[in-house]
């Protein structure tokens, strides 16, 4: 299971429109991926900017990048996606209850 830490990492890293808008193109292409200049000619946006974007990707665990001859191919992490999913609705619906020690 995924801990606070890693949880708050990956959630900041897609709380931004343009890594965002990068995770969900990465999401669609699946595991074939796509290298940078793939993905600025689907998003429009220059190497060095989506370059910006994927290392924060890529810290957060969130994206993984291969090296196939001069192409960087970039690649969801599902496993990472499916735990930070998994970490905000683990305890979904099993109610919440006011005890002393969280009144103080």
């Amino acid at each position: 299971m995924m801990d606070h830490t890693t949880a708050a990492l990956s959630l900041a890293a897609l709380g931004h429109d343009t890594r965002l808008t990068i995770f969900r193109l990465l999401v669609r292409a699946g595991n074939d991926g796509l290298n940078i200049g793939e993905i600025g000619q689907h998003l429009e946006m220059a190497a060095s900017t989506l370059a910006y974007h994927l290392k924060t990707l890529v810290d957060a665990g969130l994206v993984t990048q291969e090296r196939q001859g001069r192409q960087i191919v970039n690649r969801v992490d599902y496993d990472v996606m499916h735990q930070t999913v998994s970490f905000l609705t683990s305890e979904c619906c099993a109610g919440v209850k006011l005890t002393q020690e969280d009144a103080a």
